[in-house]
């Protein structure tokens, strides 16, 4: 699975604890300094999309004021596919740091 930032950004959202949807979009603000707003139609897409690739699951339902909250909760799988993709990620922005540094230096990249 193609793992986008937003998802990437909502599994890590989910690792602490589970969220509810209004949750998440809180989180991921915050992870993210801002650069990241998930509007709430979006947010439910990734989340049918993790759900269904067996990453993230219903955790709980809460009514609260009259509405009902969805809680999510990360699954084992989703912890490694979050695991390997931050990995990925490192390994990337290392070859980049690394070829700048070559660049900056004179070297050829």
């Amino acid at each position: 699975m193609n793992i986008t930032e937003p998802m990437f950004l909502a599994l890590t959202a989910l690792v602490d604890e589970p969220r509810h949807g209004y949750g998440i979009v809180q989180e991921v603000d915050r992870l993210s300094g801002g650069r990241v707003q998930l509007k709430i139609g979006t947010l439910y897409g990734v989340l049918d999309r993790l759900s269904a690739a067996g990453l993230v699951v219903l955790d709980r339902e809460e009514a609260q004021r009259g509405r009902l909250r969805r809680y999510y909760r990360l699954t084992d799988e989703g912890a490694r596919a979050l695991r390997d993709e931050a990995a990925r990620m490192a390994a990337t922005a290392e070859t980049a740091t690394a070829r700048l540094r070559a660049r900056a230096a004179g070297g050829t990249a």
